[in-house]
């Protein structure tokens, strides 16, 4: 059965967030992090709605259409539909409210770490630590938990949730075990960096482990 989209206001602050996630889409689509229509990106609006790429869509090549509003419980507010994780991005900003975007990849390297590391990937001594954020010396041991995939997204939200709620000023980021993984910022720039540097530490580690092993 079809969708009713429903009309819903474009504002000059929806176009923005909606350009900067489709700018970041084809950053991280270009690097081969989210194959083929894999992925989501949001951005929160003043409002409280969030701006979220449509279900299915390939993330190099979003236009503005591809972008929709859902509100704070991830129920869609202009009838397009959402992608199954909206609660995963919706359970962060109810969370954090400094939390501006939520970036999910689909990488190689997330992948792999997830299937030779079972329940976390433990990051330190890197420079590029810094560039999390309020992270200042490579003196720093990050933790990125990994969950078990879940097509039961409420279960898996609520697993995490429970995560953050023992570590919550000490993630910036998780892994869904064979699928990708989550990270957040005061922007969607913020975010991005992020991305960038997560995939970094990812890759970095996956190196590491390839040499012991050999």
């Amino acid at each position: 059965m079809k969708i009713q989209e429903t009309i819903v206001p474009i504002t000059e602050e929806f176009e923005s967030r909606a350009a900067e996630l489709i700018e970041a889409g084809r950053f991280i689509h270009a690097r081969g992090w989210v194959p083929a229509t894999s992925g989501n990106f949001s951005a929160r609006l003043s409002d409280g709605s969030i701006a979220i790429t449509v279900s299915g869509k390939h993330k190099g090549e979003l236009v503005l259409g591809d972008i929709m509003r859902v509100d704070g419980e991830g129920q869609s507010l202009d009838g397009k539909k959402p992608s199954a994780e909206t609660l995963l991005h919706t359970s962060l900003y109810r969370r954090y409210s400094w939390v501006q975007s939520v970036l999910h990849p689909h990488s190689p390297n997330a992948t792999l770490v997830s299937r030779l590391f079972p329940n976390e990937l433990v990051l330190e001594d890197s420079e590029l630590l810094k560039a999390l954020e309020g992270i200042n010396t490579h003196e720093t041991r990050v933790v990125v938990p990994i969950f078990p995939n879940d097509q039961n997204i409420p279960r898996l939200s609520s697993k995490v949730d429970d995560y953050i709620d023992q570590h919550e000023n000490e993630i910036y980021g998780y892994i869904i075990a064979g699928h990708g993984f989550y990270t957040w910022g005061l922007s969607v720039k913020a975010a991005l960096r992020h991305v960038e540097a997560l995939e970094f530490l990812f890759d970095i580690e996956m190196r590491l482990h390839g040499i012991k092993f050999k």
